[in-house]
């Protein structure tokens, strides 16, 4: 099982931490990644990590400025995300999948959480 959390309204350049809690008992063989769908869109990859070895993959839409980490005693994966604009509007998805790597491509993720919605305006 799969929750997101933490979406909400932002303001342009503000920052807002999603949380993305996995129902496993470590994530240290999963590949976690974030995806986006903006209104009317489709759904895409933009931040994956594979913790089997660290490696992650930032989509240059998001690459410094949104940082993936985890709290390894509650199996929860973060989505920072700082200067925030309107593009990054979207309903936000955490995935989970054991042989992903840090590929961030959507049909190689097999759990997904119900989404969390982000809206970016003034």
């Amino acid at each position: 099982q799969i929750a997101e959390s933490g979406g909400g309204l932002v303001q342009p350049g503000g920052s807002l931490r999603l949380s993305c809690e996995v129902s496993v008992d470590t994530l240290d063989f999963w590949s976690i990644g974030w995806f986006r769908q903006p209104p009317g869109k489709e759904r895409w990859g933009i931040a994956c990590i594979d913790f089997r070895d660290g490696e992650t993959y930032y989509h240059d839409f998001v690459k410094g400025r949104f940082t993936v980490s985890r709290d390894n005693a509650k199996s929860t994966v973060y989505l920072q995300m700082n200067s925030l604009n309107a593009e990054d509007t979207a309903t936000y998805y955490c995935a989970a999948d054991l042989a992903a790597g840090r590929r961030c491509a959507e049909d190689l993720y097999d759990f997904w959480g119900q989404g969390t919605q982000v809206t970016v305006s003034s």
